[in-house]
């Protein structure tokens, strides 16, 4: 089976790459010119195509012949909600009209959203499919984008998983807070309750695969996490235990702070003209409860998480180490 992966060279698609090389299959990976694609070239049958989900012409070109698509490129961040729209709404959009002119036999397409999404918990409890409360920008461009796969579904077999928390190898985003506890500091964000769920960077990939083959509704949508929820902070205590170092400041830190630190990185980004990551939207969004269930998931796609967040932070930390971000 030859295979598109859109965001190949990032963290999400990179995995799914490996593993679909690995199980035999041939992969198409679009990447960007400026991307580090020398992981990609060390893996068999992956056939690199330049270009960005942006450029409907590229796009088409690396949609020809395939069999299936994964769809996992996108940003989590930009400089305004504009740019967010233009690569997760209007990349998936020429992924969605490529896969419509140039692959009729398209066997599935696989589009990788976010927990996001759809919104966090109102009660903690998990939230339903079908909520559509999206609080941040980049999540509103999410639901846009499963919006544009969803209008499709009656011309081709789509799938889209909402994963929650991604973190392990060749993440950059949550290695953040690992790097913190590795320089003595925690975190910890109000009183340190929040509830939240995660997912291994593998399991979320295999969850990618295992949805190409799944027999499953055209159009059906799946939350894809470890299956466990976690208090936030009983998450980063065992983020203490895998790094071995007890962090030496660990008081909470109101809210009022972090958002008047955002202000200052949004100020810096806006006069840099780069994206940053920590706004005061963020800081927002880590007030509320992100809790999601992959039940429905494992009964559908025929996959299991299988590493749960204390062994996945010492997977994590040993990757790190291994590769001298640690």
């Amino acid at each position: 089976m030859k295979v598109l992966v859109t965001g190949a060279s990032g963290f999400v698609g990179s995995h799914v790459a490996e593993q679909l090389s690995q199980a035999g299959h041939d992969v198409r990976a679009l990447v960007r010119k400026t991307s580090n694609v020398s992981f990609l070239k060390a893996l068999p049958r992956v056939e690199l195509v330049y270009g960005a989900i942006e450029d409907a012409e590229r796009v088409a070109d690396a949609v020809e012949a395939v069999d299936a698509i994964v769809h996992a490129a996108g940003i989590v961040k930009a400089r305004d909600k504009d740019e967010f729209h233009r690569t997760n709404v209007e990349g998936t959009r020429n992924v969605v009209e490529a896969a419509r002119k140039r692959a009729p036999r398209l066997k599935r397409l696989v589009h990788v959203s976010s927990l996001e999404a759809v919104g966090p918990s109102d009660d903690g409890q998990p939230v339903p499919p079908h909520q559509e409360k999206p609080i941040t920008a980049y999540g509103r461009s999410k639901l846009d984008a499963e919006r544009v796969v969803r209008a499709a579904k009656d011309e081709m077999p789509v799938v889209i998983l909402r994963p929650t928390g991604v973190y392990g190898p060749r993440d950059v985003e949550i290695f953040a807070l690992f790097k913190s506890v590795a320089r003595g500091v925690l975190p910890i964000h109000g009183d340190g309750t929040a509830p939240l769920t995660l997912t291994y960077a593998t399991d979320c990939a295999r969850a990618c695969v295992c949805a190409i083959d799944a027999d499953v509704p055209s159009g059906n949508a799946y939350f894809i996490t470890d299956g466990k929820v976690y208090a936030l902070k009983e998450a980063l205590e065992e983020v203490e235990r895998a790094v071995g170092k007890r962090a030496l400041m660990r008081a909470s830190v109101p809210y009022s702070v972090f958002k008047a630190v955002a202000l200052g990185v949004e100020t810096y980004g806006r006069l840099a003209k780069k994206p940053v990551m920590l706004t005061r939207e963020k800081i927002n969004m880590l007030q509320q409860r992100w809790v999601c269930t992959s039940e429905h998931a494992q009964k559908d796609l025929g996959w299991t998480p299988e590493v749960m967040w204390p062994e996945g932070t010492r997977r994590a930390v040993a990757w790190y180490r291994e590769n001298g971000w640690l």
